[in-house]
């Protein structure tokens, strides 16, 4: 793991300290590996019947008077990963991937999702289903409309919907003569039944004093005192996204996987502390280290999770403003709260402070990245070792490497599921193997790594490329490429405050001069034993200006459709620069 330092004064730099990428762009002329036109129909063995359910489906939206319902991929806190009992699309349609959004008409079914999980889709999901190659709203709005007729309902559930999203639809929908319902009783919901996974019920915990960088009540009077000295002076602020409250309390469990979280709200006030939860699940030690016996304003009262749409009405219902971030605010909370109660911005002030990593937070962060420096030496000396032997393969090696992480001190887990991929697979920026599909790796071909873990004081995220024979021309040419890439945006020098789509072009400046390029992001945020992603941090548009503290990861890459694919990624940090002229 390469460490390169980042330095800012009022001129910033980036401190190297590992996998995310954002699609590929696909071929959009292949054809559906699913024959519908046969009787019967002509089905992967992997596609799975979805008849029942959509009947019971259909008959739950007769009953609710909706002429379609909107299905979408994630959970009450806009989650990256969502548990097992939040995969309702994944349910009603079979397609299993983590990106879609299903709608159900009185006569048809259609699923969107982008070009990663096309295959998969269509290998998944009965001729009950359109696959839709695209992901656009407006493309969801113009099959509603074409199948509702005029005077229609379109149900949603209000708790799967963003703010942004919700706004989307409404603006497509507007003058159609087709109305958007919100419905707070999941229909998916009432028709899964019994079968639905229960939520999860694993103690949550707090964490030793030694891996958090300060104490919860510093941190709540630190976002009290930000309230107090905001424009709009709220009385109350809303969180909703699991890693907000996890991060301010100093708490964690495993709700999500490969993300140490639990379901939860916070609504903090500038006289209480209320959390959301399910009570049951707290020791009583827990219990005492939150203050939860007492009601003075640096006390926890613990709320059961259910009751938070009823009791963030009640609170607006007294001479009150409450700000939330609408990035993980859903609609199902926002519509409850009177449009002049409400103060809004893109993330919340929690968001904001836990993307600036103090001092303490940083030597945790990199103390994790040494030792998982560690275990991906150790990995590639393994892979070295027998890869010529023709022992290993893209699932077997990554198994080796998560149960290397698994011996280290500190480790909970995975942040995220192993890319291992040799050859073309590599060129397929997502691609994960399983235990029934997978390719062996070979001298013969490049073999792509992304790989991270959760410790107790960090969370971790590395990418590396290697091949073990002898590459091509071209191949050792795009390395090389993306290698410059990475060095030249982790040696930058840039004004503070500089936004990171402003200095994304460094990382594909050696890319471009050839003539070219990749078709994902150039990095995220990550966070201390927290989200892998973890935004607001990255070099996209809807990032927040680089800052002194913040940590991303640097991840320029190469993809070959067909053939390879190469990405090479660190965590850097930003830090004081030192520059000539100050």
């Amino acid at each position: 793991m390469a460490q390169v330092h980042w330095r800012c004064y009022p001129w910033l730099v980036l401190l190297c300290a590992c996998a995310w990428s954002y699609p590929q762009p696909g071929y959009h002329g292949r054809e559906d590996v699913r024959n519908c036109s046969t009787n019967p129909p002509h089905l992967p063995v992997t596609a799975v019947n979805t008849t029942v359910q959509l009947a019971a489906l259909r008959q739950q939206m007769q009953a609710w008077n909706l002429t379609a319902y909107i299905i979408p991929d994630t959970d009450a806190h806009m989650s990256e990963y969502i548990g097992k009992h939040d995969e309702r699309r994944a349910w009603i349609s079979g397609f299993t991937g983590t990106a879609g959004t299903a709608v159900v008409s009185m006569g048809k079914a259609a699923v969107w999702t982008d070009s990663r999980y096309w295959t998969q889709a269509e290998r998944q999901m009965d001729c009950n289903w359109e696959l839709h190659k695209e992901v656009s709203v407006s493309s969801i709005v113009a099959w509603i409309l074409a199948e509702v007729p005029a005077g229609g309902h379109v149900g949603f559930d209000p708790f799967l919907f963003s703010v942004d999203s919700w706004d989307d639809y409404n603006v497509e929908f507007h003058n159609s003569n087709r109305h958007l319902v919100s419905v707070t009783t999941n229909l998916v919901d009432l028709v899964w039944g019994s079968e639905r996974p229960p939520m999860p019920s694993q103690p949550i915990y707090a964490l030793p004093k030694e891996f958090t960088g300060s104490t919860w009540q510093e941190k709540v009077t630190t976002v009290r005192s930000y309230m107090q000295n905001h424009t709009m002076a709220p009385t109350g602020l809303l969180l909703s996204a699991l890693d907000e409250t996890a991060w301010l309390f100093n708490l964690r469990s495993s709700d999500i996987p490969y993300n140490p979280f639990f379901y939860s709200y916070t609504l903090l006030t500038d006289s209480s502390i209320r959390l959301f939860v399910n009570k049951s699940r707290f020791s009583p030690e827990t219990l005492q280290y939150l203050n939860t016996n007492c009601t003075t304003p640096m006390c926890v009262q613990l709320e059961d999770y259910s009751q938070i749409r009823e009791s963030v009405k009640a609170y607006a219902l007294g001479n009150v403003t409450i700000l939330t971030g609408l990035s993980y605010t859903t609609y199902g909370l926002y519509e409850v709260i009177p449009k002049e109660k409400v103060v809004t911005s893109t993330y919340s002030p929690v968001m904001l402070m836990k993307a600036v990593k103090n001092s303490k937070e940083q030597a945790l962060l990199k103390a994790s990245h040494v030792r998982d420096a560690v275990v991906v030496i150790q990995y590639l000396v393994w892979l070295e070792k027998n890869v010529p032997k023709g022992t290993v393969d893209e699932f077997s090696g990554a198994e080796h490497i998560d149960e290397l992480r698994r011996n280290e001190n500190f480790s909970s887990g995975p942040s995220f599921e192993t890319i291992s991929a040799s050859g073309l697979n590599a060129a397929l920026a997502h691609y994960s193997p399983t235990k029934e599909l997978h390719r062996k790796l070979s001298s013969d071909e490049m073999y792509l790594v992304d790989s991270g873990g959760q410790y107790w004081d960090g969370t971790t995220d590395i990418t590396r490329t290697v091949h073990w024979g002898t590459p091509t021309a071209f191949q050792k040419e795009a390395y090389t490429r993306v290698l410059m890439g990475n060095i030249d945006l982790s040696r930058l020098i840039f004004p503070a405050a500089t936004s990171g789509r402003n200095v994304d072009a460094f990382a594909r400046r050696a890319l471009w001069e050839i003539g070219l390029n990749y078709g994902h992001g150039t990095g995220h945020g990550i966070g201390n034993f927290l989200c892998v992603h973890e935004w607001p941090v990255g070099f996209q548009s809807n990032n927040i200006a680089m800052a002194k503290g913040m940590f991303t990861s640097i991840e320029p890459g190469y993809y070959q459709d067909g053939e390879f694919g190469i990405r090479l990624e660190d965590v850097a940090l930003v830090v004081e620069a030192k520059t000539k002229m100050n």
